[in-house]
Order: C-alpha cells, then sequence, then structure tokens
C-alpha cells in the first residue's frame, strides 16, 4: 500500500504561484511514477503532469510551460511548481501514484481569483 498526502494550494492572484506537495508513504519502493490530475467544479479530472522513477516528465498542453514537476528523496516527494497561473486553472488537485496499483491522495483546492 501506498499513502499519499498533498500540501500547498490556495488562493492566488492571476499570474501568481504555488507549489503543490505530495508525500508519499508505505511502500514506496513499488512506485514506478508519480503524478498530478485535476478536477474542477462540474467537469471531468483531468491529468496534469507525471514523472517517472527515472526522472521523465511529461505535461499536458493546457500546462506546458507554466507547470514543472519534480521528485525529491527518489519518489518520496513531489512537487509541482505552478507559475503563471490562470482562473483556468482553478480545481482540486490530486497526487497519483502508479504501482502495483494506482493511488491517489484525497487532494489540494487550488483557486486562482482576484
Amino acid at each position: 500500500q501506498v499513502q499519499l498526502v498533498e500540501s500547498g494550494g490556495g488562493l492566488v492572484q492571476p499570474g501568481g504561484s504555488l507549489r503543490l506537495s505530495c508525500a508519499a508513504s508505505g511502500r514506496i519502493d513499488s512506485i514506478s511514477a508519480m503524478g498530478w490530475y485535476r478536477q474542477a467544479p462540474g467537469k471531468q479530472r483531468e491529468w496534469v503532469a507525471r514523472i517517472t522513477r527515472a526522472g521523465r516528465t511529461n505535461y499536458a498542453d493546457s500546462v506546458k510551460g507554466r507547470f514543472t514537476i519534480s521528485r525529491l528523496n527518489a519518489m518520496n516527494t513531489v512537487v509541482l511548481q505552478m507559475n503563471s497561473l490562470k482562473p483556468e486553472d482553478t480545481a482540486v488537485y490530486y497526487c497519483n501514484a502508479e504501482g502495483t496499483a494506482e493511488y491517489w491522495g484525497r487532494g489540494t483546492q487550488v483557486t486562482v481569483s482576484s
């Protein structure tokens, strides 16, 4: 089993920045990749970014060039640095881990508004 806990959400003005963190515990050695998804009100959950154990990263087109995913201490912690935030980035952001199963955190709210 893997447990994921997100932190770092909040309210920010358009153009601002936020840093989300996801702390993983449990069977960390079984994790092959981690990522972030988001779900806005009334919309389906969508993929945002992903990083593999080897450090390879991928981003959704909507966040490419503005968001950066990175990992600390192998796969213990994954960080999503979000810059140039837009109102349409408002959503609940969920951490995801891929391993022998798929694991999810409970989410953290990000609100971009003036």
